[in-house]
């Protein structure tokens, strides 16, 4: 599903990646580890074809990412979903309303729309909250939002980064719960964390991130020390 062939990513001052090669095979759930400055955001931006590489090769999916045109970049990362650990939704349409923006801006037909959104929102449990606004609602009731429009259109993929960084403890093993029920009808998440103990407890595959290198790839890593890392 994602490949990174002796991928590397120079910045002026440091290096993003350095030869990385990985594959994340369809249906993974992949924790993404590393303390600040490794290289996981590099990672993600390589996915999205956000920045480009400097060697190497990325696929995702059936697509070569490197060689994208600037006009196939669109129908790409229709294929991907992305949730933030800030939601970043719309605050002025309702949970409805930012849901379906997802899909009226891929031009999806108001039948479809409407057939599509509430099942989403039931899946991810906010039905009854389908007329309110994200400030009427929880932290954890607008993450919830953000995945729904995160994963309306039926991505490949699911990128999270750091969804549960804003979010207690409780909420966030909810938010959890929630993306490990995504995996499980199909879709690969690659997750960004900092929470050792979400990374513990899950028993995930995990790929560490230090100075730009994989330092670690693990399948079901329970008891991955993040502080070795960090």
């Amino acid at each position: 599903m994602i490949r990174f062939d002796h991928v590397t990513k120079k910045y002026k001052t440091n290096i993003g990646l350095d030869d990385v090669s990985v594959s994340i095979e369809k249906g993974d759930f992949v924790f993404l580890v590393g303390p600040s400055g490794a290289g996981k955001s590099t990672f993600i931006k390589l996915i999205l074809k956000e920045i480009n590489a400097d060697g190497g090769d990325i696929y995702v999916g059936d697509f070569h990412v490197n060689s994208l045109s600037n006009r196939t970049i669109p129908k790409f990362r229709r294929k991907i979903g992305i949730v933030f650990q800030d939601f970043r939704l719309l605050h002025k349409k309702t949970v409805y309303e930012n849901v379906a923006f997802a899909m009226e801006v891929l031009h999806k037909p108001h039948r479809l729309i409407r057939k599509q959104v509430p099942q989403i929102l039931s899946l991810v449990g906010i039905s009854d909250k389908a007329h309110k606004y994200p400030d009427e609602l929880s932290a954890g009731e607008q993450q919830r939002v953000a995945i729904a429009r995160a994963i309306v259109n039926n991505p490949a993929v699911l990128i999270a980064d750091e969804p549960t960084g804003n979010l207690d403890p409780d909420t966030a093993w909810e938010i959890m719960d929630l993306l490990d029920q995504i995996n499980l009808r199909g879709t690969t998440i690659v997750m960004v964390t900092h929470a050792k103990d979400i990374v513990d407890r899950m028993k995930k595959r995990v790929i560490a991130i230090e100075k730009g290198h994989i330092v670690r790839d693990e399948k079901g890593a329970y008891g991955y020390n993040l502080e070795e890392v960090e």
